[in-house]
């Protein structure tokens, strides 16, 4: 079974290296020309912390593409799909935003980083290129560009779904929160207190940290001197997992709950199997088990890359889809006609059915799972 697994990836590697690569002069134009193949870009982290994040997304892109190119693209016309690492910086992210521009890429999907998104979107907007995005910060619905679409849910539905679970289902309404400053733990923080207001319930200790910080032993010892019933947690994998590992460290055993980032692989192997056990996550992806589509998908995935898909690579293939049915549709339009074609997709996804509003959302529902043996499950 794992040489089948092999010989697959290596050859849908081999497919997907020649949609990378385009044709000669790939970089010339700043428009479609309407022959030659369909640039597209992905711009996420291939390095740094927010690396993981990248790798699942460019995954999650390049196995639609490549599913696209097998069926004979669009039109005809093979899709080109280039790779563009903004290293989670909003400084590089809008440089890089420049550069798909002037290279001539029709649409862009990415970024999974909320801060490198909204850092780009103003000059993806003044260059009428559409990008459909991973990051969750309702900051960037806010914005109000008819060129940028959310892939997923907004922290809004993220946690008014955990809020409702925690409060209205457990009666949990003795609450800890910790979150970072970045965009992703702004947004987390702010919609989490707003689901928490409505309910009126009050935390009974507010904590916010840098994106930067590695030692949490202050914030830590005032949640564990409040003794909560469970802690909220808004922040990043591997910064939510060395959190969640010196929460154990000092003696707090109380579950901690949170949003995509706690139902990723990366958030349980920094904090450590046993102690991410029992997190409470608001997910749009249960599990690779949780639909026929998620299990074909699921399949597909580890076929080409040899490792299990989770949500990020699962949103991106959505996203990617939902892009390349809107050119299909629209015959290959570009700029304005491409976002109104984006946005008048209906399309039946992984993460649910997709139908955008005028902000850019499309998926306004998100499932309780919790996590067990370093895994995501549907909670009992």
């Amino acid at each position: 079974m794992h040489r089948q697994r092999a010989l697959a990836a290596a050859a849908l590697a081999a497919s997907m290296t020649a949609a990378a690569c385009g044709a000669p002069g790939d970089d010339k134009g700043d428009s479609d020309s309407g022959s030659g193949p369909i640039k597209l870009a992905v711009v996420n982290a291939q390095s740094g912390q927010l690396s993981s994040l990248g790798a699942w997304e460019l995954k999650g892109a390049k196995l639609a593409v490549s599913e696209w190119n097998k069926r004979g693209g669009i039109d005809g016309r093979k899709i080109s799909l280039k790779v563009f690492d903004d290293q989670g910086d909003p400084t590089v992210g809008t440089n890089l935003a420049r550069k798909v521009d002037s290279q001539g890429y029709i649409a862009m999907i990415g970024t999974a980083e909320s801060a490198v998104t909204l850092a780009m979107a103003p000059v993806l907007r003044q260059a009428e290129i559409p990008n459909i995005t991973s990051g969750q910060a309702p900051a960037m619905p806010e914005l109000g560009s008819p060129f940028l679409f959310l892939n997923g849910p907004t922290s809004d539905t993220y946690d008014e779904t955990l809020a409702k679970y925690l409060v209205d289902t457990k009666g949990m309404k003795k609450i800890a929160m910790v979150t970072n400053n970045g965009s992703f733990g702004k947004g987390e923080h702010d919609a989490f207190m707003a689901a928490l207001t409505k309910r009126g319930v009050k935390p009974l200790t507010d904590q916010v940290v840098t994106t930067e910080q590695k030692d949490f032993s202050a914030a830590l010892s005032k949640i564990r001197a409040a003794k909560p019933d469970v802690i909220f947690l808004g922040a990043e994998e591997v910064e939510s997992g060395l959190i969640v590992k010196q929460a154990r460290d000092l003696g707090i055993k109380e579950p901690f709950a949170g949003a995509a980032p706690q139902g990723t692989p990366v958030f349980a192997k920094t904090a450590g199997t046993e102690n991410a056990g029992g997190t409470i996550v608001s997910t749009p992806y249960l599990s690779n088990e949780s639909s026929p589509a998620a299990e074909k998908f699921a399949a597909a995935y580890e076929a080409a890359f040899d490792e299990e898909a989770e949500l990020h690579g699962a949103k991106a293939y959505d996203g990617t889809n939902i892009v390349l049915t809107a050119l299909k549709n629209s015959k290959v339009a570009t700029g304005a006609k491409l976002a109104e074609a984006i946005r008048d997709t209906k399309y039946q996804g992984l993460l649910g059915d997709f139908a955008f509003d005028k902000t850019g959302v499309g998926i306004f529902k998100t499932d309780i799972g919790q996590i067990k043996d370093g895994k995501l499950v549907a909670i009992d």
